[in-house]
């Protein structure tokens, strides 16, 4: 890389295919150039309030500098409420911002200069057939993996019950017969992946070493969870990965995993419903879905009511995950003591889909996954988890040229609408390779019984006294949070995504700004 910008200045960039950040100090011409990889694999940070620049892989680093000034931004706290995340550039902390995957910067004489260097580009094939896309997704999967196996110590594999986790130790064990995989689970059978993940790794004949997380070790782990992500995150499926990657690293010091398969090759049962709405926007013409979604809103509950007001909206509008936990704003506003003026959840997603507005909603909508959810949320647990184990994590899915090959897939190979099967192609390419109940696995995502768990008097105690304290009394009306948690245990309402959000952020801000002094 060094030698690369002396040869090829920001060019390099173009030439560098792996997960990478790093900055460089150009002595002689007094500037600092840094760059983050296309997907945004591994972390970056910087602090700019004017007077001070600060960078690095973690906030926490910032802390103990003297030119760095410790804030909550308490504006962000909607869209956290929303999304789970702070959906764009910015960060929970006043003047630190997360440099985007694909994005690189120069900063010189105080000025800071921040620009994209790669950009997605969808070049649909239509013309060829199913059996085409298998052989490329298998032939560039291959070299995928054989790319990210080079390593000077043992490479295990993180196995799931699902068909992207299983087709990585497939491929890695074509050449490491006795790869060891591990996976996790908890003793709920009903969320727990470990039957498939034993039964396949026995198919296949390779070791697989398991461990399985109770409640307590669930919620006791949660403080320093929270700590070790810098931002809050309430996604419960870190907590598993975290136990994971600690039973890993006992045997290992990198492992493959699957992250990114569903974001490039359709995985997600939202594409197949975004493939519904654009079926229903071809034939419909747009003044009539939107006539007929204002008719059905006046309506009673009828089969389909909800499919005919969404089809009246724009793709943003109705992006799913732009809602995921607190629907709108007057819902949000409706916990926090004081008002914030904040725009509507789907509004700070509209930008991505006006980046690509000619391509078809269920590739909008990955286009857009791949540059939210995926880097806040799915890549950072990743690496922020396995990272606390000082285990590597590295993803075969998440190459340069596997994106190139599914940008050019045509929708109905990835989510498929009409046949209602997610990553067609790439199911297709592992049928191939893995036992047919393994490729045609549906997706679980890592299920956690958080909404069994919070029904129980211990962690519904654990909670309730979180929603009645200090720190929920700073930004909650505490009384509706706890009539949130008491309907979720009474039967009334799943709440448990909601009471999970606020929960974490609680515990968050506690280790941040109630006790980071001490650590």
């Amino acid at each position: 890389i060094l030698h690369g910008c002396e040869e090829y200045g920001k060019g390099i960039l173009q030439k560098l295919r792996g997960m990478f950040a790093f900055v460089i100090w150009d002595k002689e011409k007094k500037e600092l150039f840094g760059a983050r990889d296309i997907f945004g694999i591994k972390p970056f940070y910087y602090y700019h309030d004017g007077k001070t620049f600060l960078f690095g892989s973690e906030i926490k680093s910032f802390l103990s500098h003297p030119g760095f000034h410790k804030e909550l931004d308490e504006e962000k706290i909607p869209e956290y409420l929303s999304y789970e995340y702070i959906p764009y550039e910015n960060t929970i902390f006043k003047n630190v911002f997360k440099l985007p995957g694909a994005h690189c910067f120069t900063y010189k004489d105080g000025k800071l200069n921040v620009e994209r260097y790669y950009r997605i580009q969808y070049n649909i094939e239509e013309d060829k057939p199913l059996e085409y896309w298998e052989e490329a997704i298998q032939k560039e999967f291959s070299e995928s993996v054989a790319m990210h196996q080079i390593a000077d110590v043992e490479v295990g594999c993180f196995l799931s019950s699902g068909v992207d986790s299983s087709y990585v130790v497939k491929e890695i064990s074509k050449g490491t017969k006795k790869v060891k995989t591990f996976s996790v689970g908890y003793e709920e059978e009903k969320y727990s992946e470990l039957p498939y993940a034993q039964e396949f790794s026995q198919a296949v004949g390779v070791p697989n070493i398991s461990n399985k997380v109770s409640a307590d070790e669930f919620f006791d782990a949660v403080p320093e969870i929270q700590y070790m992500l810098d931002e809050p995150l309430p996604n419960p499926s870190e907590i598993p990965l975290y136990f994971l990657a600690q039973n890993a690293r006992k045997y290992v010091k990198v492992v493959l995993s699957g992250e990114g398969a569903d974001e490039l090759f359709g995985g997600y049962p939202m594409y197949l419903q975004g493939g519904h709405f654009a079926q229903y926007s071809r034939k419909v013409p747009r003044p009539v879905r939107k006539l007929a979604g204002a008719v059905a809103k006046r309506l009673p509950a009828f089969k389909g009511k909800h499919f005919i007001i969404r089809g009246a909206m724009e793709p943003y509008q109705r992006f799913m995950r732009a809602n995921y936990v607190f629907t709108d704003p007057a819902e949000r506003q409706k916990y926090l003591k004081r008002p914030i003026t904040s725009k509507a959840p789907e509004e700070y997603s509209k930008r991505y889909f006006d980046e690509v507005p000619n391509l078809d909603e269920p590739t909008q909508l990955q286009y857009v996954d791949m540059h939210t959810r995926m880097i806040y949320d799915i890549l950072l647990k990743a690496d922020r988890m396995s990272m606390a184990n000082s285990l590597e994590l590295r993803v075969p899915f998440l190459d340069k040229k596997m994106l190139e090959l599914s940008c050019r897939i045509p929708s109905r190979y990835r989510a498929d609408c009409q046949s209602e099967t997610t990553k067609r192609a790439l199911r297709s390419a592992a049928l191939k390779q893995l036992p047919e109940k393994t490729a045609r696995m549906k997706k679980l995502g890592f299920p956690v019984p958080t909404r069994v768990w919070l029904k129980e008097d211990k962690y519904y105690n654990i909670v309730k006294e979180e929603f009645l304290g200090e720190n929920a009394q700073k930004f909650f009306h505490t009384e509706k949070l706890v009539k949130l948690l008491d309907d979720h245990k009474n039967g009334k309402a799943d709440n448990s995504r909601r009471v999970w959000t606020v929960y974490t952020f609680l515990i968050w801000y506690k280790q941040f700004f109630n006790e980071a002094s001490s650590r």
